[in-house]
């Protein structure tokens, strides 16, 4: 190998982002190629960001769950981590402090171990009352002033929700046009959160 061949291969290594999220996140009613962690790292990469994105969503998975699976997710060794979790929690109408209480927990660990993380928000269904619908959505601006080391994206579903022809037919999960606007939608916060790798 030449004088300092591993250094310059280490340097044009990509940085690893881990995305952690659940049914949205792991492409549901999707091709892999259509789905969000794959549009995100295909627009990354147009804009001239060397990044992998490695997808860590389990269909139907709480912050709870998310919680729990931290460490092997952690695994991988990525550099940057998008959290994308918690619209399970409000279609369950799980209480939001525990959501809030998972959620800080997940986002102390990864400052604990020096990783960026950016948590994306999310919203309850209108049907389970707008008191809940409030304290919901209010968790997360809590999380963002309770962390701002970390980049909020209020809801990660932004221009994609509702929307029946940026979703599948159970007007839940985006389809493959509806991942890739929550992509575009999303890419310059992630854009944030890679400024802060060490390094990049």
């Amino acid at each position: 190998m030449k004088p300092g061949g591993a250094a310059h291969a280490q340097a044009d290594a990509p940085v690893k982002l881990l995305m952690l999220g659940d049914s949205i996140t792991a492409g549901y009613g999707l091709a892999r190629e259509q789905a969000l962690p794959a549009r995100l790292e295909a627009l990354l990469r147009a804009a001239g960001e060397n990044v992998q994105v490695i997808p860590a969503g389990v269909s139907g998975d709480t912050t709870a769950g998310g919680k729990s699976r931290l460490d092997w997710a952690l695994a991988d060794r990525p550099q940057a981590v998008i959290v994308a979790l918690g619209g399970n929690d409000g279609l369950r109408g799980l209480p939001p402090a525990d959501t809030e209480a998972n959620l800080d927990d997940i986002l102390t660990r990864l400052k604990a171990r020096g990783i960026p993380a950016l948590l994306a928000g999310m919203l309850a269904p209108p049907n389970l009352g707008a008191d809940y619908g409030r304290d919901f959505a209010a968790t997360f601006q809590r999380l963002a002033k309770a962390h701002p080391e970390a980049v909020l994206y209020p809801f990660l579903l932004e221009g994609v929700a509702g929307d029946p022809d940026l979703n599948q037919p159970d007007r839940i999960h985006p389809n493959p046009r509806g991942a890739e606007e929550v992509a575009r939608r999303m890419l310059p916060a992630v854009r944030e959160l890679l400024s802060k790798v060490q390094g990049g």
